[in-house]
């Protein structure tokens, strides 16, 4: 009984910091950890503490999944590099360095666990980062900052056990890199086996909540295997949700992607706000440790301070030629863009005598390549990252629960290991409290507001490329009943109509149109006519419905709009097609 009122106490906790968190300009999670904090200070509650291993293997997977499947997979191609370099060089460079560093700070502690200490710290959090998606920063920005911190949880936790095993026998600098080697690429062969497997599998199942209910156990089914092979679970997991969020659009019915979009986000609030409720809920007992070891908690405290001030420098120092890196790329691609586009407006050149001529197909894909590079440029010089941009970026780079979850897998038999646990909590909940405390300041500093204009001339845009998809799909069909064309033409019009009276009354007047072609009174000679009319019109804007989806995912895969302009396309395509289901087929 105790447990299950802990259970609603901290469930009450978690609705209430989200509802008073915004109220408050403070994010959720920050309340959080203070209200952890003030409770574990009470003399009434004993010292709290959770297995390291309930976090891990329990906690971050479905976290990561959920957070791939919403990656933008787009954004994530374009700028892997980017982010390829911030979980994996980054994670090396601050773990080296600090451990370095806590290894002239704190005597006798060994390189090996200095470096243990630096991988501990060295990753940023996929939770913490939540909170920088929620303040408006360019969606390159985000997609940088969520793709690092989905993958750099491999790279730590391989270097942790790689600098414990180093501790204790003698690791070779290739053993390492190998082992993480085939840590990701195990991982991520099963991330993608899982993640195809399913979309086919939950294709065929007609239950939204069945449907449901099964996703909840991919991200198991992903890491439980990756990590009895020795791989990351974390990363298996992180795969299959990027598979999932790239196919669901093509295999999931909206229905299924709506139940799954809506329990998914009351999955994450709780698990969110619980990890953030625990690492304010365990100082108590990480202090009471200390202070039993007489390792002197001020102490700790004063290296835990110039370790963040180091992380932070260290991630400055990284991602400053990074942006200048990106900066290069973009401009170099602009200079032979024109070049691009000119050959995705012809055929391929001829081969050789000896070899075949393309075929039609190959000649589409290479146009279709062609149009993606230019897309890439032109996504690479509109959203371009600046020493504005840089700045969020190194101080949107929060520690979190995998920092704290991490320190506590160290070995019982570490030399000052309560003291190094009460370090890496220090500088996670520094982190937070620091860095997220201030971040909504800063963003709104550096960074101008977003111009509305734009997005709505984007948005109408690709309406227009979907409108166009669904009428040629009905041109087409030269078996289309003659009302059903006269029906097409009226929405045709319709549309046409709302687009012309200009973007602020569109979603209105298309609204009415559509009505309008719906509603409109049909030839026959009796009630039985106009029921199989209607169900007729009803049959004919779901083929339309299918169409544009299509014609969106093409846009997708081009790389032709951005990830916000697709979602909110999608969303109302969906939202009219449940409309429609729901009202069921015309009857007599």
């Amino acid at each position: 009984m105790e447990l299950l009122v802990i259970a609603v106490l901290a469930l009450l906790a978690i609705a209430g910091a989200a509802a008073i968190g915004p109220r408050l300009g403070v994010a959720s999670p920050l309340l959080l950890v203070l209200v952890g904090i003030g409770v574990s200070l009470l003399p009434e509650v004993p010292p709290f503490e959770v297995d390291p291993e309930w976090i891990i293997a329990g906690v971050l997977p479905p976290l990561l999944y959920s957070a791939a499947v919403s990656m933008p997979t787009m954004e994530f191609r374009r700028d892997f590099t980017a982010i390829s370099g911030l979980s994996v060089v980054l994670v090396v460079i601050t773990s080296v360095l600090l451990g370095l560093l806590f290894t002239w700070l704190i005597p006798d502690l060994g390189l090996a666990m200095g470096i243990a200490l630096g991988a501990i710290l060295s990753p940023t959090d996929a939770v913490a980062t939540s909170i920088v998606k929620r303040l408006g920063v360019s969606p390159r920005v985000s997609a940088m900052l969520d793709g690092e911190s989905l993958l750099n949880d491999a790279s730590a936790l391989v270097l942790l056990r790689a600098a414990i095993a180093g501790a204790a026998a003698s690791v070779s600098l290739w053993g390492v890199v190998g082992t993480f080697v085939y840590s990701v690429a195990v991982a991520g062969v099963i991330g993608a086996i899982v993640g195809w497997l399913n979309l086919r599998l939950r294709a065929r199942v007609s239950n939204p909540t069945v449907n449901t209910v099964i996703s909840f156990t991919m991200p198991f089914i992903a890491s439980i295997p990756a990590e009895q092979l020795g791989a990351s679970g974390l990363v298996a997991a992180v795969g299959a949700g990027l598979i999932t969020g790239r196919g669901a659009a093509r295999f999931l019915s909206p229905q299924h992607r709506l139940s799954d979009a809506q329990t998914w986000r009351t999955i994450e609030l709780v698990l969110e706000g619980a990890v953030f409720l625990v690492m304010g809920l365990e100082l108590s007992g990480i202090v009471d440790e200390v202070e039993r070891a007489h390792e002197g908690v001020w102490a700790a405290v004063r290296i835990a301070a110039i370790a963040f001030v180091a992380a932070l420098l260290i991630r400055a120092a990284y991602v400053a030629p990074l942006l200048a890196a990106l900066g290069r790329r973009a401009r170099r691609g602009a200079a032979f863009k024109q070049a691009l586009v000119d050959r995705a407006g012809t055929s391929l050149p001829l081969p050789p005598s000896r070899m075949p001529a393309p075929s039609p197909a190959q000649a589409e894909r290479f146009r279709t390549m062609l149009r993606r590079r230019v897309a890439d440029i032109d996504y690479y010089l509109d959203d371009s990252l600046g020493w504005r941009e840089g700045a969020i970026v190194v101080w949107a780079g929060m520690r979190g629960v995998v920092t704290l979850a991490a320190a506590q897998t160290l070995p019982a038999d570490t030399p000052s290991r309560s003291m190094l646990v009460l370090i890496a909590f220090v500088v996670a909940v520094g982190s937070l409290l620091v860095q997220g405390g201030t971040l909504p300041w800063l963003v709104r500093w550096l960074l101008p507001v977003r111009d509305p204009g734009a997005t709505v001339a984007e948005r109408n845009e690709l309406k227009k490329v979907m409108r166009a998809a669904a009428f040629d799909e009905l041109d087409d069909d030269d078996s289309l009943d003659p009302l059903l064309r006269t029906t097409a033409e009226r929405m045709r019009a319709a549309w046409l109509t709302s687009a012309d009276e200009g973007a602020g009354e569109e979603d209105a007047a298309e609204d009415s149109g559509t009505k309008r072609a719906a509603d409109a009174p049909w030839p026959g000679h009796g009630t039985s006519d106009r029921l199989i009319d209607a169900e007729q019109v009803r049959l004919l804007r779901l083929r339309m419905i299918h169409a544009e989806r299509d014609a969106l995912l093409d846009a997708r895969d081009e790389g032709l709009f951005s990830a916000a302009a697709l979602g909110a396309a999608l969303e109302e395509l969906d939202a009219e097609q449940i409309s429609i289901d729901l009202k069921g087929p015309a009857v007599e």
